[in-house]
């Protein structure tokens, strides 16, 4: 049994999984940050300092010890804002790097293209020397 875990965690897959979460993780701070301390202070100034998290619908009043019940649709509306951001943003993410890749892509295969031809030059070359 033991070995065959080691067989899985040294597994290319188990590893590269690993990576994706530490810098998933890491990336989502970021994005975090991006949506707490900048934009949604933008849209506080452009909503009149209206604070989301806040909103609430009180359905039943507190009475002595027993606590207000209330539904918090601006939580709702603000974790639906941080959803819809960082989502765009991972999206944006990965774009660029399939942009990337893609630009990559084209470079090897123009470099295979241009070797092609010089190994067909090559090979006529050599043909012309044997005749």
């Amino acid at each position: 049994m033991l070995k065959e875990f080691k067989e899985f965690a040294v597994k290319g897959n188990v590893v590269d999984l690993a990576v994706g979460v530490v810098i998933g993780g890491a990336f989502g701070k970021i994005v975090t940050s991006m949506v707490n301390d900048i934009i949604m202070p933008l849209v506080g100034a452009l909503t009149g300092g209206i604070n989301f998290t806040y909103l609430k619908f009180v359905i039943k009043g507190a009475h002595g010890k027993v606590p207000e019940v209330t539904l918090n649709y601006g939580n709702f509306i603000q974790n639906s804002i941080d959803f819809l951001i960082v989502s765009f943003s991972i999206f944006l993410f990965i774009k660029l790097i399939n942009k990337l890749k893609r630009e990559k892509k084209a470079e090897i295969v123009e470099i295979e293209l241009k070797s092609s031809e010089e190994v067909l030059l090559l090979q006529e070359i050599r043909d012309l020397l044997k005749k």
